[in-house]
């Protein structure tokens, strides 16, 4: 099972959740309580490395969370196509794509500490200009900072499965959440979600085909619904280890069409 993305949301507070087990706090700029989380908290420790990342890259590659809309073109310092990705975990997949699309603008959303700085770190060592990160619940992002139809496409790839029925009431990928970033997706915008767990892909494959906005891209192509792996997605390590072990990764291309 991919671990590398933690996004997830919960009627009842994931960060509350997770702190009632462990002790963690959810971070002092996150408002709760809330009905939809993007994120569960999780344990790690940031390295030396991470951490010159942050100090060196941080005031760049950083956005600050507001409460007002987004200036895309100013965040960036350029126009290009606007690509939101929640939850990148360490941010391996997040750097190869960006790298191999240089004209789009990704606007990627994480609260894992570690994670930020490894994709800050990876953002240095290769050079990478296009990616902008928000260290903040994406909800909230979606809500306050985006504006309709500003998005070109949205990736969302293997988000926590949650595999105990008990908890798939807090799977990120539902009905709710769909509705507001299909809002926020232009007119044949693209929304793609990733998963190596087929339970949920067949919840989230179940979730896009009822959005009315949405259009499923390999309906036409005898795949029972899920599109061919996109060549810009790469395999990450946490993929191929799966893939060695015999398990299965779907992925679910779907496109904005006018109401």
């Amino acid at each position: 099972m991919n671990t590398e993305n933690n996004a997830s949301p919960t009627d009842l507070p994931a960060a509350d959740a997770q702190a009632s087990e462990s002790g963690a706090q959810a971070p002092a700029h996150v408002a709760h309580p809330k009905t939809i989380k993007s994120y569960v908290k999780r344990a790690g420790r940031t390295t030396t490395g991470q951490a010159k990342a942050f100090e060196d890259l941080g005031p760049k590659f950083l956005l600050q969370y507001a409460p007002q809309p987004l200036e895309p073109q100013a965040a960036f310092g350029r126009a290009g196509r606007l690509i939101l990705e929640i939850g990148f975990g360490m941010g391996e997949a997040t750097a190869h794509i960006a790298r191999v699309r240089p004209d789009d603008n990704f606007l990627c959303c994480e609260v894992h500490e570690p994670g930020v700085g490894a994709l800050l770190k990876r953002i240095g060592e290769q050079e990478i200009a296009n990616i902008r990160i928000l260290q903040h619940d994406a909800v909230e992002v979606i809500d306050q900072m985006l504006t309709e139809g500003c998005l070109d496409g949205i990736h969302i790839f293997f988000p926590d499965p949650w595999h105990k029925k008990k908890h798939n009431k807090r799977r990120l990928i539902q009905s709710p959440l769909i509705a507001k970033l299909v809002g926020r997706l232009k007119v044949g915008g693209y929304l793609h979600c990733a998963t190596d767990w087929q339970p949920y892909a067949e919840q989230m494959l179940e979730v896009l085909s009822a959005e009315p906005r949405l259009a499923n891209s390999a309906l036409d192509a005898g795949l029972q619904g899920y599109a061919p792996k996109p060549d810009y997605r790469p395999l990450t390590k946490f993929e191929n280890r799966g893939l060695r072990l015999g398990h299965g990764v779907w992925d679910l291309v779907f496109h904005r069409v006018a109401a």
